[in-house]
């Protein structure tokens, strides 16, 4: 009988114990874990200007204010790295525009040195870029239409870009950038691919076509926008 006796609470202890164990971590455990942050990626587009920006991350970002983003992206624009970013719950219009500017440095600074020999102001540079970014279809345009606009500069031309549309009334590049380029149409702007072209249309499905005088242009306006 008493070694019986003895046997079972041998047995039975030490399971008692790790129960009790088990309960008090468990228990610890569910009150002190922080919860796990939920990752928010947002997506900003190449050629969204920070209005447009500023939509996108109204509505991935619910403590998002969209006016104060605004306000201090104004001046900004073209500066502002369009990227793939990712955020947690309750980042805001700060995190944004740091982590946003930040890109916009780590990307730009390798390139400074080419910038200063192009014997033109980063301004100036990002400037055309955002149009590049805006006025070109792909990678195959983008060097080609900088040439085309950085030459229209140099003879005085208006640029006359539906990207803006002062340019059509006044001569030079806009006052400020009219969206945030990326990282390819910077590059096009450094490095402009020359040509005899100094003309482009698009068609009503964006395909471009280039012209060496206004007699071309006029034609290609002809065969191209009147179907």
């Amino acid at each position: 009988m008493y070694p019986d006796l003895f046997k079972s609470k041998v047995f039975y202890l030490p399971a008692t114990f790790l129960f009790l164990v088990a309960v008090v971590f468990l228990t610890f455990n569910s009150k002190n874990e922080p919860p796990k942050e939920i990752v928010i990626p947002v997506t900003i587009p190449e050629g969204y200007d920070t209005s447009e920006a500023a939509d996108v991350f109204a509505s991935k970002l619910t403590t998002f204010d969209k006016d104060r983003f605004l306000l201090i992206a104004k001046a900004k624009e073209g500066f502002l790295f369009p990227d793939t970013y990712y955020f947690f719950k309750l980042d805001n219009e700060d995190d944004a525009l740091r982590l946003m500017s930040a890109n916009f440095e780590k990307k730009v600074a390798p390139l400074r040195s080419q910038i200063v020999l192009t014997g033109k102001t980063e301004k100036e540079i990002i400037t055309m870029a955002s149009i590049i970014e805006r006025e070109a279809k792909g990678d195959a345009d983008r060097s080609l239409i900088s040439g085309i606009l950085w030459k229209r500069l140099s003879l005085g031309m208006p640029l006359q870009v539906d990207a803006e549309l002062e340019t059509y009334k006044t001569k030079g590049l806009p006052k400020s950038p009219v969206c945030n380029p990326g990282l390819e149409a910077i590059k096009a702007a450094i490095y402009p691919e020359a040509s005899n072209y100094l003309y482009y249309l698009h068609d009503k499905d964006g395909n471009i076509y280039y012209a060496r005088n206004f007699e071309e242009h006029k034609a290609n306006k002809l065969k191209y926008l009147t179907q």
